[in-house]
C-alpha cells in the first residue's frame, strides 16, 4: 500500500478589520496640513501592518502544513509496506506509534472501519478531527487538512486515506490523520505583528514633524501674503511680497505685486485728479468772489429802486438780485467745501452755553416765532460756536422750507456705552424722507424732491444744496455727526450728536 499525492484546500481564513470614525475638524491651515499627513502616515501604517501580518501568517501557516504534509506522506509510505490488513487493535496502535516517531513523536491517529488507535494518549482526539475533515478523507483520494481551534488553542490536522500498491489506488479503507501543534507558529506571528505596531507610533511622530515642516514651508509666504494684504488694505499702498522660487506661491506673490504696483499707480493718479479738482474749484470760487461783489452791489442798487421802475423792469431787478445772492452763498458754500477737501479748517472752540447759541442762531434768520424749542439751561460744551451756528441754520432751515409745522428743536444729553453725548434734535411734521433719500440726504448737490430745484442753505432762502453736506462736515469736526431718522408722528428726526468732552487742540 502507498498513500497518493497531495491536493489542497484552505479553511478558516485570517481577515483583519479596522474601523475609522472621520470627524470634522476645525482650525487654521497648518492644522489641517497636519492633521492630513498624521492621517496619511497612520492609513499607511496600519495598511502595511495589516498585509504584512496577513503575508507572514499566510507564509509560516503554509510551510508548517506543506511540512506537515511531506512528513506525514513519507512515514506513511515507509510504515504502510509492512502493514496487513484487517489490522486488528493492537498492530493498528503499533501502525500509529511507528508514523508518530517518524515525524518528531506529533500525535497520530489511524482508523480502520471502526477501529480507531492513536499514538500514546490523545485526550478528546475527536475534537481535533472534524467530521468534515473525515468526510473528506474517506471519499477524496489526496491529503487533506484543516486548522482548528480545541480549547483556545489552533491545531493543524492533516488526514489522507491508505491506499493499495496495486496501481488502481483503491482505498484499503485505513486513514491517518497527523495533529500539529500551531501555537509556535501563533507566537511568531503576533510578535511580528507586535514589532510593527511598535514601528507605528515613530512613523505617525516622523510624519507629524514632517508636517510641521512642510505646513511652515507653506505657510510661512501665505503669511507674509496675507501680512502684505493687511497692510495694503490700510491704505500702505507701497506694501509688497518678496518673490522667492518658481512655484505657484511665487506666481501668487508676483500677482499681488503687480496688482499693488497698479493699485499704486491708480490711487496717486486719481489723488493728482482729485488734487486738481479742488485746486480747479478753490481757484474758480475765489475768481469769482471779486465780480460777485461788484454783481451784488449792483443788484442791491437796483432791488432798492425796484418799486421806480416798470413792473417787468421791477420784477427783473429783484430776480437779479436773488440770483446774485444764491450765486454768492454757492460760490461761498464751494469755498467752505474746498477747505474741507483740503484739511485746511480749524476749529475755534472755546466753552460756549449751546442754549444761548440755538436761541441766537434763531433769532438771526427770524426764526424764533416760527420754532418751538426746548432748551435746558446749563448745557455747556467747548465748540466753534460759528459752526454749531452753521449746522443749527441748515437743520431748522430744512425743517421750516420741506417739512411742515411745528418744527421743534430740543436740546439734550444722552449717556451710552461710548460715554456722554450732547444732542440737538430738529423735527418737522411733514411728509419725511424715503429710504433712499436718508442714506443720500447728506451727497453733496442731492436734492431729496426731484421736483424740487434748490435746497435750504446755510441761510434762509434759496440755498447751494450743499448745506447738508456742510452741515455734516462741521459735525465731524466736532468729533460728532448728524443722523436722520423718521419722526414717531412723520415727518423728519435731524439729531446732532457732539460727544460731552473738551476737544485738546484743533482739528484738521
Amino acid at each position: 500500500m502507498k498513500p497518493t499525492d497531495t491536493g489542497g484546500s484552505k479553511d478558516g481564513r485570517g481577515r483583519v478589520a479596522a474601523g475609522r470614525r472621520s470627524r470634522r475638524l476645525v482650525g487654521g491651515l497648518r492644522t489641517r496640513l497636519v492633521v492630513t499627513f498624521v492621517l496619511v502616515a497612520l492609513v499607511s501604517a496600519v495598511t502595511a501592518t495589516a498585509l504584512a501580518y496577513r503575508d507572514a501568517r499566510t507564509a509560516v501557516l503554509q510551510r508548517t502544513q506543506n511540512t506537515a504534509v511531506n512528513d506525514l506522506r513519507k512515514r506513511v509510505t515507509t510504515v504502510a509496506a509492512d502493514f496487513d490488513l484487517p489490522p486488528d487493535h493492537r498492530s493498528l496502535s503499533r501502525f500509529a506509534a511507528q508514523v508518530s516517531d517518524g515525524i518528531g513523536a506529533r500525535p497520530v491517529v489511524a482508523r480502520y472501519q471502526d477501529l480507531v488507535a492513536a499514538s500514546g494518549t490523545l485526550a478528546d482526539t475527536e475534537g481535533r478531527i472534524s467530521t468534515e475533515l473525515r468526510a473528506a478523507v474517506q471519499t477524496g483520494r489526496g491529503t487533506r487538512f484543516q486548522r482548528v481551534m480545541w480549547r483556545g488553542e489552533p491545531y493543524l490536522t492533516v488526514g489522507m486515506p491508505v491506499t493499495y500498491a496495486d496501481g488502481d489506488h483503491r482505498s484499503s479503507g485505513l486513514e491517518v490523520y497527523v495533529i500539529t501543534d500551531l501555537r509556535a507558529e501563533r507566537d511568531d506571528t503576533a510578535a511580528l505583528l507586535d514589532s510593527v505596531r511598535a514601528g507605528t507610533a515613530p512613523v505617525v511622530l516622523l510624519a507629524a514633524v514632517l508636517a510641521l515642516l512642510s505646513a511652515g514651508t507653506v505657510l510661512r509666504p501665505v503669511r507674509k501674503l496675507n501680512r502684505a494684504t493687511r497692510e495694503l488694505a490700510t491704505g500702505d499702498l507701497g506694501s509688497r511680497v518678496a518673490v522667492t522660487g518658481h512655484d505657484e506661491l511665487a506666481d501668487l506673490a508676483r500677482t499681488f505685486n503687480e496688482t499693488a504696483d497698479a493699485l499704486q499707480a491708480s490711487d496717486a493718479e486719481l489723488r493728482d485728479q482729485e488734487a486738481k479738482a479742488r485746486r480747479f474749484v478753490a481757484d474758480v470760487s475765489h475768481e469769482l468772489r471779486t465780480p460777485l461783489a461788484a454783481m451784488t452791489m449792483v443788484a442791491t442798487v437796483l432791488e432798492e429802486d425796484a418799486d421806480q421802475l416798470p413792473p417787468d423792469a421791477a420784477r427783473a431787478a429783484r430776480t437779479v438780485g436773488a440770483e446774485t445772492a444764491r450765486l454768492a452763498r454757492l460760490v461761498e458754500d464751494l469755498m467752505e467745501i474746498s477747505r474741507f477737501d483740503a484739511k485746511a479748517v480749524r476749529l475755534n472752540a472755546a466753552e460756549t452755553d449751546l442754549a444761548d447759541t440755538v436761541r441766537a442762531s434763531l433769532a438771526l434768520r427770524g426764526w424764533t416765532h416760527h420754532v418751538r424749542t426746548r432748551l435746558p439751561e446749563g448745557v455747556r460744551a467747548v465748540v466753534d460756536r460759528r459752526r454749531i451756528d452753521v449746522i443749527v441754520a441748515n437743520l431748522v432751515g430744512n425743517a421750516l422750507r420741506h417739512g411742515a409745522p411745528p418744527v421743534t428743536v430740543t436740546l439734550g444729553t444722552v449717556t451710552g456705552t461710548d460715554g456722554e453725548w450732547l444732542t440737538l434734535e430738529v423735527a418737522d411734521h411733514g411728509p419725511g424722507l424715503p429710504p433712499e433719500a436718508r442714506e443720500r440726504v447728506f451727497d453733496r448737490f442731492f436734492k431729496a424732491d426731484a421736483a424740487r430745484t434748490r435746497s435750504a442753505s446755510d441761510e434762509s432762502g434759496p440755498g447751494s444744496g450743499l448745506g447738508t453736506a456742510i452741515a455734516l462736515e462741521n459735525a465731524r469736526l466736532h468729533g460728532g455727526t448728524i443722523e436722520v431718522a423718521d419722526g414717531p408722528e412723520g415727518g423728519a428726526v435731524f439729531t446732532l450728536r457732539l460727544p460731552a468732552r473738551r476737544i485738546e487742540g484743533d482739528r484738521a
